[in-house]
């Protein structure tokens, strides 16, 4: 309980002293996909380290992006890879193109209400929904009823990800609603029949996650890449880490650090 006590003061302690050159401390802050993850890595962590406070925070990957940027924060979780501009802004302001490490894989996961008989779509259809060209459930062999999809903002690198991969660069039409986090997705998907959403793996169970071209969102689906919406999650760095943050990103990659990973339901990079 207190290491989880450190992680969420620290978001008071953090607004504070962000311009101290504390070296015991490691500030992340960045993709709302990731914050569970990143929070549980983060206290078991501090078990075996208790000299060392992280502080994490979610917001979405641009958000972690931009606060890396700015020299902020130490680490910038984020599951999408960097856009171009953003690559130019770290040769600005470091004379690099940061420093990128992969922490783990996600099946980034289609959520359907438990009592929606319909769990399987093609891309094509997910498309179709997201863009408002299909509205009615009837027209996949369901109930007369409106698809209520839900989607994550702008911020997110899970939307830009969606975005890229289902809808082929197009944006989601206006009347979509937008959720800033993951679990208000999982939320609303939960409470009404007819909705769908987005997110990663690890924010819903089984029950809830729908079958895309006729592929589970499983680990070994994602590991022979059959799943077709699958990406690794990531930690940037504006350098080359060294002392506590490299001390940390190191554990995160080691076995004790996957098996956390995949304790919370993503897919470790070693079996």
């Amino acid at each position: 309980m207190k290491h989880l006590i450190k992680i969420f003061f620290g978001l008071f302690l953090y607004s504070c002293s962000s311009q101290l050159d504390l070296t015991n401390i490691i500030k992340i802050k960045g993709s709302d996909t990731m914050l569970l993850l990143n929070r549980k890595l983060a206290e078991e962590f501090m078990k075996i380290n208790p000299d060392i406070s992280i502080y994490v925070e979610g917001g979405g990957t641009a958000t972690g992006v931009n606060s890396l940027i700015d020299n902020k924060i130490d680490i910038c979780s984020a599951s999408r890879p960097l856009e171009p501009d953003e690559i130019k802004q770290f040769g600005e302001n470091f004379s690099t193109v940061g420093m990128s490490y992969l922490i783990g894989r996600d099946a980034l996961s289609i959520y359907i209400n438990k009592g929606n008989p319909i769990k399987k779509f093609t891309l094509e259809q997910l498309s179709d929904i997201f863009l408002c060209k299909i509205t009615n459930w009837k027209d996949y062999g369901g109930d007369d009823i409106p698809i209520l999809p839900i989607s994550r903002s702008t911020s997110s690198g899970t939307h830009i990800y969606f975005q890229k991969h289902v809808l082929k660069g197009e944006e989601i039409c206006n009347s979509i609603q937008v959720a800033n986090t993951t679990a208000e997705i999982v939320k609303f998907v939960k409470e009404n029949k007819n909705a769908i959403g987005y997110g990663g793996i690890g924010y819903a169970d089984y029950s809830m996650q729908a079958v895309i071209n006729e592929i589970h969102p499983t680990k070994e689906n994602v590991l022979n890449n059959s799943y077709p919406i699958s990406r690794y999650l990531r930690y940037y760095t504006s350098r080359k880490p060294s002392g506590n943050t490299k001390k940390y990103i190191d554990w995160v990659v080691s076995l004790q650090g996957q098996k956390i990973v995949e304790e919370m339901g993503y897919i470790p990079l070693w079996n």
